[in-house]
């Protein structure tokens, strides 16, 4: 079957073409996915499923910390909720908690929505 190599061609194109600012996006996209799909399945009582997506979750989280430019002032409030993200994701993971996965997923799709203005911002001073 073709198609679902096509589809992987295409996202394979998107994110080699992605710019560094696209693909901090879409490892926001990435992470509100996985932070849905994991309180789904706790709604299913699919405690593996949470768990595996609350996991992928924290990855993403952990990378976009660990690629931080310390040398912005900005990084490290950035690190701080990245931080604060971690750990809830964790005790969320543990206690298959429905309210901090929730919680955290609030934070994620703030940050998400902040960070789409800034690229939109910068479209139009012609920076991207």
């Amino acid at each position: 079957m073709a198609l679902p190599n096509a589809y992987a061609q295409y996202n394979n194109s998107k994110v080699l073409t992605a710019t560094p600012s696209e693909l901090t996006l879409m490892l926001y996209e990435g992470a509100i996915k996985f932070c849905n799909i994991a309180l789904i399945a706790m709604e299913q009582k699919d405690v593996q499923k949470a768990h595996t997506n609350i996991v992928k979750t924290q990855k993403i989280v952990e990378y976009l910390r660990q690629t931080l430019d310390m040398n912005y002032p900005v990084a490290k409030d950035f690190e701080d909720i990245y931080v604060y993200l971690e750990k809830r994701l964790v005790q969320a993971n543990m206690k298959k908690d429905h309210e901090i996965l929730d919680e955290c997923l609030g934070h994620l799709r703030e940050i998400r929505d902040t960070w789409k203005e800034v690229m939109r911002m910068n479209r139009e001073k012609g920076n991207i």
